[in-house]
């Protein structure tokens, strides 16, 4: 049996039109003959949407208990055994109930693909898993419905259901998306213009990655090999020097004149692990690519051209910028083809384009220097003098008209030995010396300067050529390890840097630590201004520190930040560890600032969180009692409205209990400010718990059968009688609003030693257990979805009074389903009377 193909409708936010998309392509396809039917669509209540499903097939769904509450599910035993050719399935990231014979909605359709039926779903982008935590910092709200990435990539066919955010708020105030009630809080919320706009950035790019893997993929399926030019592919390549940036801006104006296209910054490293300079130039440039839209890249390579177009082709790249060699011509000359030349060769049908730039070679000789400490010169020059001489006069005294190939080896090893000694001056000097005294002593006419035979004066040259050749080996053999040592002890040092950030030491000061023992410095302090943030300082060189004739080196290392090291100077190969030491301080010193003014704005945050909530809650609250009372008040004063008595009753009754309910919404403000300020006022007696409880069913008019009662006799409580009613008040309406109809919430009381607990039992919803501290902030409701509950200041009223009268109240779930809200106050114990004794 083959298996089912699936179809997805993609969103970048809810009331898209991804279910109307998914109707209409529905109803398009069973006129065109096929057997469609709709095995699970939310209509949210949206008229537009509701219609598609008219004329549609809709199988029934099935319906689940958990915990007292009736839902509804998708039956897939229902789809199984209808077998349609196509189900409509929407909210493919859905959790289903527990119990059920999967956890997840996506699970079900896999079952029904599995029997060859084709699905159509939707599903919005915040639902990605990869894209969860990118969604949660966009939108500050945190995603629990989530489908793997892979279960999308499989999918047959994706299609983005795309609208502009303008056009999506629009939707959203005209009452299209959302009921009205809920419509000002979600633009100022979710649907903010910013968030929307981001999502669905995050969605185009999100496809635009899918197409190209799907491309990626044909092209492997069908051995195509060579790029397609679906759109372009700019790669830059970097040298780390700094032309970098005259060749990124070149590229990127390539990337824009293209429409769009995308733009790559690549350096190769030597795989020998050496440290080559440029390393702040590259650091740069990675941050302008990334400013102009690019990325960048390194890769490890022995040959850089074969490396960079192997890079090219990789990334599908379609031009490959490159700068004119820096090398002078000389040099080019004497080393051969430089790598823009090899890059051409090999590109095939990759664009190259070689930019000129100011740092291009000219006209001059390559430089000569050398790599080895002035002491292995000296060195070279002083066994020059000392065994030339020796070896000379030993030669001598054996000199035979055969002797001269053996005289001429021996010259030779010398000047070989000086080489690799001294390197190229003392191997120089030497062979200059070795070939003065061969002629002088040893090729006739002898004691006199002049060379008789041409092949005499050729072996001179040679003496010269070797020495040249073996200086220039062993020069570079030392480079290379004292760049691989510096390199390393660098590496060490950048290493126990990165250690002492991480674990958990002060960053600032464990860096300045670091930063004068890799140097041996005897002060270093890091200071803002004049100010200094922190500093070390080595005590045993403290005196030395605070000498006249020390020396200080300033190192800049942002806005108004700089480093102060006072000790020996630092040579130029310091520079680049202290820039890596600088740009690591900058970040501390960023990070710092960021989360100070994160503390800083911490109380501000929540303040604002607050004056919103009180904004969104109480707006609805205030105008229900309101526009109730002014309503009343306007029948009753209209002088012909021809109201009975009995309508006047009314129409009075209703403007009391309006007026009465708004009087006890700003009485709980009010007491919700007095507890955040501290003022509430307290005044604790003895308290009886059924005379509590009798006072509170009255208050809310409540019949016997209506709550259960179970109050054990208990001791009384030092409690407020006034505060704690409204806490009993509060729990008992909250227990009576989510209790499922036909279950009874109770009312218990117990008593443990020296402590009093009241309960309130109801068998409704409950609360999940990562919510449970949510529930006693201020305007809080459950679900935050129903304005008509009140402004959800009941819990955190009943929590303040409890905790200011010296109680605690906790939350536990019910045996069987529900919430139990524990209330545990202080037993009333009356100070012993002393009775005086009468008088003898």
């Amino acid at each position: 049996m083959h298996r089912g193909r699936l179809r997805v409708m993609l969103g970048a936010a809810p009331g898209v039109g991804k279910t109307y998309a998914m109707l209409e392509e529905g109803r398009r396809l069973r006129e065109a003959g096929d057997d469609v039917i709709v095995a699970i669509v939310e209509t949210h209540g949206r008229a537009a949407t509701s219609s598609l499903v008219e004329g549609l097939e809709v199988l029934p769904r099935r319906r689940v208990e958990h915990r007292g509450v009736t839902l509804e599910e998708l039956d897939v035993d229902a789809v199984l055994t209808r077998r349609p050719s196509i189900a409509l399935v929407d909210e493919l990231a859905h959790t289903d109930v527990p119990g059920s014979a999967h956890a997840k909605r996506w699970e079900d359709v896999e079952q029904i693909l599995d029997a060859g039926i084709d699905v159509i779903s939707t599903v919005n982008i915040q639902h990605i898993e990869s894209l969860n935590d990118v969604v949660e910092r966009i939108t500050g709200v945190p995603q629990r419905e989530t489908i793997p990435d892979h279960v999308l990539r499989r999918a047959d066919q994706i299609e983005l259901v795309d609208l502009a955010p303008q056009a999506l708020r629009n939707r959203l105030a005209e009452g299209l998306v959302y009921p009205a009630a809920r419509v000002d809080a979600a633009l100022s919320n979710y649907f903010r213009l910013g968030n929307l706009t981001a999502l669905r950035e995050l969605a185009l790019l999100w496809l635009a990655d899918e197409v190209d893997s799907a491309l990626q993929a044909y092209r492997a399926e069908h051995g195509i090999h060579r790029p397609w030019e679906a759109r372009e592919r700019i790669v830059v390549a970097l040298t780390g020097g700094p032309e970098g940036e005259t060749l990124l801006r070149r590229g990127a104006r390539i990337a824009q004149r293209s429409g769009g296209g995308t733009l790559y910054a690549v350096h190769v490293i030597s795989p020998d692990g050496l440290a080559k300079p440029g390393a702040a130039n590259l650091a740069a440039q990675r941050s302008l690519v990334e400013s102009l839209g690019g990325s960048f890249h390194q890769v490890v390579a022995e040959r850089v051209s074969a490396a960079l177009v192997q890079f090219a082709r990789s990334v599908d790249a379609t031009q490959l910028v490159v700068g004119v060699s820096r090398r002078s011509r000389v040099a080019r000359l004497l080393g051969g083809a430089g790598t823009s030349a090899s890059v051409i060769r090999s590109s095939g049908d990759i664009d190259v384009h070689i930019v000129s730039h100011a740092e291009a070679g000219s006209l001059g000789l390559p430089r000569f220097g050398g790599a080895l400490p002035v002491r292995r010169k000296i060195a070279g020059f002083v066994l020059a003098a000392l065994a030339l001489p020796l070896v000379a006069a030993l030669l001598s005294l054996v000199r035979s008209t055969n002797s001269l190939p053996v005289d001429t080896l021996l010259f030779q090893l010398v000047v070989v030995v000086v080489a690799l000694v001294g390197g190229i001056w003392p191997a120089l000097f030497s062979a200059v010396v070795a070939g003065f005294l061969l002629d002088f002593f040893f090729i006739p006419p002898l004691y006199v300067v002049r060379i008789a035979d041409p092949m005499h004066a050729l072996a001179l040259v040679i003496f010269v050529v070797v020495a040249a050749l073996v200086s220039l080996v062993v020069d570079q053999a030392a480079r290379r390890a004292l760049v691989a040592a510096r390199a390393s002890a660098e590496a060490e040092v950048l290493v126990a840097v990165a250690g002492g950030v991480l674990s958990g030491s002060d960053a600032l000061h464990a860096l300045v630590a670091r930063l004068r023992e890799a140097f041996g410095l005897q002060r270093v302090a890091l200071l803002q201004g004049d100010t200094v943030i922190t500093s070390d300082e080595d005590p045993a060189l403290a005196d030395a520190a605070s000498r006249p004739d020390a020396i200080e080196a300033i190192q800049e290392i942002g806005e108004n930040a700089h480093i102060s090291l006072v000790g020996r100077p630092l040579e130029a190969s310091d520079r680049r560890v202290l820039g890596a030491f600088a740009s690591q301080l900058e970040a501390a010193l960023v990070q710092r600032r960021l989360s100070t003014a994160a503390a800083d704005a911490a109380p501000l945050a929540e303040a604002d969180r607050l004056r919103s909530a009180l904004l969104a809650a109480v707006g609805h609250d205030l105008r229900r009692p309101l526009a109730a009372a002014r309503a009343a008040v306007t029948s009753l004063r209209s002088p012909d409205s021809g109201l009975q008595p009995r309508d006047r009753e009314e129409l009075l009754e209703t403007a009391d209990e309006s007026l009465d309910a708004l009087g006890r919404l700003i009485s709980d403000l009010l007491d919700v400010s007095r507890l955040q300020a501290g003022v509430i006022g307290v005044h604790p007696v003895e308290v009886e718990l059924d005379q509590v409880v009798v006072t509170v069913l009255d208050e809310l008019d409540l019949a016997p059968g209506q709550v259960e009662l179970e109050l054990s006799p208990v001791a009384p409580v030092t409690a407020d009688p006034v505060l704690l009613e409204r806490v009993v008040e509060n729990l008992l309406a909250n227990a009576l609003r989510y209790s499922p109809v036909g279950a009874v919430p109770a009312v218990t009381t117990s008593e443990l030693g020296d402590r009093v607990q009241l309960r309130v039992v109801d068998a409704g919803p409950g609360i999940p257990l990562d919510r449970r501290d949510d529930v006693f902030l201020p305007f809080q409701r459950r679900g935050d979805t129903d304005n008509s509950t009140g402004v959800g200041l009941g819990l955190a009223l009943a929590k303040g009074f409890v905790e200011a009268m010296g109680g605690t109240i906790e939350v536990e779930d019910t045996p069987g389903g529900g919430l139990t809200m524990v209330v545990e106050l202080a037993a009333h114990h009356p100070s012993p009377v002393s009775v005086p004794e009468p008088a003898r």
